[in-house]
């Protein structure tokens, strides 16, 4: 048995819907969770920017004795992934593989769509994952700027997010694809907007069940699971204000958090490397 906590981060409060799955799964796990937020947005920044922030997030969680590292926010994952990969002495989990995986096996006429920050799609993960797994596959990728923070303002269903979501389907729909990956971490809060504007004959992936699994599958076959019979605890960081956290994120986890510290973002350009 391994008491060790699980780390999860992201830029924001986006990530919580992953940590959701992950408490589900694994309630017998303790978990850290620290939320970028002071940085927020991650999508609009240059992807060398993002992977000095994921590296910075990474190795703080690492110093705070994390047994794995869930990388829960795609603009990180697709920035810098297989960097933090070999810098890691402890296994890291993202979200963007997962998700490939669950398009390809889903789609039915093999054209799907992308939505995600500019950073994400700029980084072209997702289209190098969807063709290795199935090379004629179409992928058709749309940059979504305005989402994340309609989705973390205090109107996240208004008429405002309605709009850009019809803006940002509109290519996908007129591509006729029969399959969406939701590319940020945010997105599924506005699953039924997404929903209703695409149809029920487009299927919506998001695979933050697939994302809990592979950390599942991670810490028992590395003997890091903890003792199944206890009830694991949870903390939450955030870089930006606490009481802002708190309320945005619980949209996202749909459980209470409690206390939400604080973390200066001198600590973690001060982690070690």
């Amino acid at each position: 048995m391994d008491p060790r906590p699980v780390g999860v981060f992201d830029s924001g409060t986006g990530g919580l819907t992953v940590l959701h799955e992950c408490l589900v799964t694994m309630p017998h796990e303790d978990f850290i969770y620290l939320g970028d937020l002071a940085r927020l947005p991650y999508g609009p920044r240059p992807l060398d920017e993002i992977r000095r922030y994921a590296g910075e997030i990474a190795g703080y969680l690492e110093a705070q004795g994390v047994k794995l590292v869930v990388a829960a926010c795609n603009a990180a994952t697709s920035a810098a992934l297989p960097e933090l990969q070999e810098r890691l002495e402890v296994p890291i989990v993202g979200v963007i593989t997962p998700e490939a995986h669950a398009a390809v096996q889903t789609t039915r006429n093999r054209r799907i769509g992308l939505l995600a920050t500019q950073a994400t799609v700029t980084a072209g993960r997702y289209a190098e994952l969807v063709h290795t797994l199935d090379a004629g596959v179409r992928l058709f990728p749309v940059a979504c700027p305005r989402l994340v923070p309609l989705i973390e303002s205090d109107e996240p269903f208004g008429a405002e997010t309605v709009e850009a979501v019809r803006e940002y389907a509109a290519p996908l729909k007129e591509a006729r694809v029969d399959t969406v990956i939701l590319g940020c971490t945010h997105y599924p809060l506005i699953r039924p907007i997404l929903q209703r504007v695409f149809g029920r004959g487009v299927t919506l992936v998001f695979s933050a069940e697939e994302t809990a699994r592979e950390v599942t599958e991670t810490l028992e076959r590395k003997g890091f699971a903890n003792d199944p019979g206890r009830e694991g605890v949870y903390r939450f960081l955030t870089t930006g204000d606490p009481e802002r956290f708190r309320t945005i994120g619980e949209r996202f986890l749909q459980l209470p958090l409690g206390e939400v510290e604080h973390v200066a973002i001198a600590e973690l350009e001060a982690a070690p490397a």
